[in-house]
């Protein structure tokens, strides 16, 4: 490059980072001059590229083919090494020894109902000794059915929740086999420690920007222990922002169906979770922004849509949570500042929508309650459309259809909406409610 060429190049760089304007006859017509600021990505040295890796994997007719967890994490892998794609499955069932293990800026798309992965038959064993925090190794006493490769979780009647272990077995010295991460903490023969071949099918820890298309997962219910929702779901991201979940389906799950926990701006679009033994959607643990919209949770053991802890400035819309064992919607420890519209709770065992038993400090303040359709909840009991209990304070209630329509002697639904003697203030306006008792308000 000759030096005025060099002068040009170094002004177009100038200008672009700068905002400055340099004589014209610097930039113009000259075809080495750097390109423009927009077209260079943030974080990488290069322009935007119109094509990006991507591999198709399958039972037959693609160009990695196999039928189970190994080929499909070979591929997430292989796509991830050249810093993100996306991987196309195939038709067919696939077994799940393991967890799809998601990578950041990886999209995983299937064809539908087409493409199941399916969880293996579950493996349990009480540990032989006791396991150590940090250890990363365990000892069982009934080693059958444990390979190298497989996802393992361990625990005990004081180690759930975060601190239940979800590793693989990377090696086995007889009934000793090595993990691939520390235990979380001590899991005690004394206190029931134990192990099992469980797992999320799909898992994602610090993955941004994954990508999860058109898959159906069965959780193979009846043959696997339940796992806690903290470490596993038939979809479960920890700590992965930007995540996105589309168009699933996560039937009979032996713990929730979508868990995600610490990850922000996550989306969970037009997906449906079923027949899962705990809870269908479950953001929680400081999870911010989320969105969730056009889902299905039916039929699943506790609620359909279960606000865990901290998680606000969340988007909740045009969601049906049907039929689920307790509650259409809760709401509780520090989920603020949500907004909850369109969606339809209908006919779950126990209140509508829900919100918990907190203190001042605790409680789930400002979420709105918009175009809500609240209707024959309450099975076993009589409940409310809506209940707000503890010191919770600063709702919006409006435009809400509540009701029960029912045969007169089966309505369990009878209070519109029920307030507890602590709660705050809430507004409500435009709301249609038909009801034996439209509001019991127990506020002094």
């Amino acid at each position: 490059m000759n030096t005025w060429k060099h002068i040009a190049w170094a002004g177009a760089v100038v200008t672009a980072v700068l905002g400055l304007h340099l004589p014209a006859e610097l930039n113009a017509g000259d075809p080495d001059r750097a390109p423009s600021a927009h077209e260079q990505l943030p974080r990488a040295m290069h322009g935007t590229m119109v094509e990006h890796p991507r591999v198709t994997v399958g039972l037959r007719d693609a160009e990695l083919m196999g039928a189970d967890h190994r080929v499909l994490q070979a591929a997430v892998d292989y796509v991830a090494g050249l810093g993100g794609g996306v991987v196309e499955i195939g038709p067919g069932e696939y077994l799940m020894r393991d967890s799809l293990h998601l990578r950041a800026n990886v999209t995983v798309r299937g064809q539908g109902e087409r493409t199941v992965l399916r969880k293996a038959a579950g493996a349990v064993s009480p540990l032989e000794l006791d396991g150590d925090y940090g250890e990363e190794q365990i000892t069982l006493r009934a080693p059958d059915g444990f390979t190298v490769g497989d996802g393992v979780a361990i625990w005990d009647q004081a180690a759930g929740g975060f601190h239940t272990t979800v590793a693989r077995i990377v090696g086995r010295n007889g009934n000793t086999f090595a993990l691939s991460l520390p235990l979380n903490a001590d899991c005690m023969v004394a206190n029931g420690a134990q192990a099992a071949t469980v797992f999320p099918v799909i898992s994602g820890y610090y993955a941004e920007g994954a990508r999860v298309e058109n898959l159906s997962i069965d959780g193979n219910r009846d043959s696997n222990p339940h796992l806690n929702g903290c470490r596993g779901a038939g979809i479960f991201l920890y700590r992965c922002h930007g995540t996105m979940i589309v168009g699933c389906r996560i039937r009979n799950y032996n713990g929730d169906g979508i868990s995600f926990q610490q990850s922000n701006d996550v989306q969970v679009r037009d997906c449906v979770s079923e027949g899962n033994s705990s809870l269908g959607l479950h953001p929680g643990s400081g999870s911010q922004r989320p969105l969730v919209s056009g889902c299905t949770a039916r039929g699943n053991g506790e609620d359909g849509l279960f606000l865990c802890w901290r998680v606000k400035h969340g988007l909740f819309e045009n969601n049906t949570l049907e039929g689920n064992g307790r509650f259409g919607i809760s709401i509780g420890h520090k989920d603020t500042d949500n907004l909850l519209r369109g969606n339809r709770v209908l006919g779950n065992g126990e209140d509508g929508i829900y919100l918990r038993n907190e203190t001042e400090g605790m409680a789930g303040h400002r979420n709105r309650l918009v175009d809500n359709l609240i209707e024959n909840n309450g099975t076993g009991r009589e409940v409310a459309g809506i209940r707000v209990r503890g010191f919770t304070r600063d709702l919006v209630f409006e435009g809400n259809t509540i009701r029960d329509t029912r045969p007169e002697g089966q309505r369990r639904q009878v209070v519109g909406i029920r307030i507890d003697e602590q709660v705050g203030e809430v507004e409500m306006k435009a709301n249609r409610i038909e009801a034996l008792t439209a509001v019991v308000d127990d506020r002094r």
